[in-house]
């Protein structure tokens, strides 16, 4: 590893627990012109994230131009680069490697649903990332979901699927994976272990309760994945500031989800 790749990767990576309590506010092309209201005022939403003070934030070119300014130096951003859709109604490249050194990013990001018909064509895609961000010793931090059969239109939770998908991106050379918890311990403790790189585990749906959402992120750590990256279950809260607080409480100090939902004051 280069060193300017270590640099930035030790910038995401910089909590004394070496894992990750990182937010995502890239969800724009998969809600269509239907944004929720955490995504919608990301000026506010950002101030509350900052305030919160997660390892990093990911999010698009044109809201790091627009927003990101009164924040630079203060933690990590990712930039990411694509805008896609489980159904492959949008599969597209916005943003190059170029433009996140531009920005002065930490990562780059690169996202990608396999399984299906279309499997090779977003690993390519992946693949072209990964070459280009060499040349600027830029980590890549790859979002892979795998789809579910029989129409591969919907994302798979199931270990197998999920392994697949680590597979074929660790072998495109990724530095950090980001994928679905599968829902059980033991089964992503293994995908973890045959993992050659850091993986984190992907926030998930919108729970019922702050303190479900908290026990699944406690099962992801008992995994010994690197922690998450958390979208709507963050930015979707009442509480966005609260709720980052209880999720870095459960990933690096290892607090109970019922006691850091409590603490959260969010149900």
């Amino acid at each position: 590893m280069g060193l300017g790749k270590s640099i930035r990767l030790k910038r995401v990576f910089s909590h004394p627990s070496g894992r990750l309590c990182s937010v995502a506010v890239d969800h724009f092309m998969a809600y269509g012109q239907d944004l929720p209201p955490g995504l919608r005022h990301l000026r506010s939403t950002l101030h509350a994230l900052v305030a919160g003070a997660p390892d990093a934030v990911t999010m698009h070119k044109g809201i790091a131009a627009g927003f990101w300014a009164p924040y630079a130096g203060k933690l990590p951003f990712i930039l990411q680069s694509s805008g896609i859709r489980p159904d492959d109604a949008a599969r597209e490249q916005f943003a190059t490697v170029e433009d996140a050194v531009r920005l002065g990013a930490d990562a780059f990001a690169v996202a990608g649903f396999i399984r299906g018909a279309t499997e090779a064509a977003a690993l390519r895609i992946i693949s072209d990332v990964v070459r280009d961000a060499a040349k600027y010793d830029m980590p890549v931090i790859c979002h892979i979901y795998p789809r579910s059969a029989p129409d591969y239109k919907t994302v798979s939770t199931t270990p197998e699927d999920i392994a697949w998908a680590v597979r074929c991106v660790v072998e495109l050379g990724v530095d950090v994976v980001k994928t679905p918890y599968c829902g059980d311990v033991v089964s992503f403790s293994q995908i973890v272990d045959d993992c050659p790189v850091p993986l984190v585990a992907a926030g998930g749906p919108k729970t019922n309760t702050m303190e479900e959402a908290l026990t699944a992120m406690q099962e992801v750590v008992a995994s010994g994945a690197l922690g998450a990256t958390i979208g709507r279950n963050i930015w979707g809260a009442t509480d966005i500031t609260a709720a980052l607080r209880a999720y870095k409480s459960v990933i690096h100090d290892g607090v109970s989800p019922a006691v850091a939902a409590a603490a959260s004051g969010i149900a």
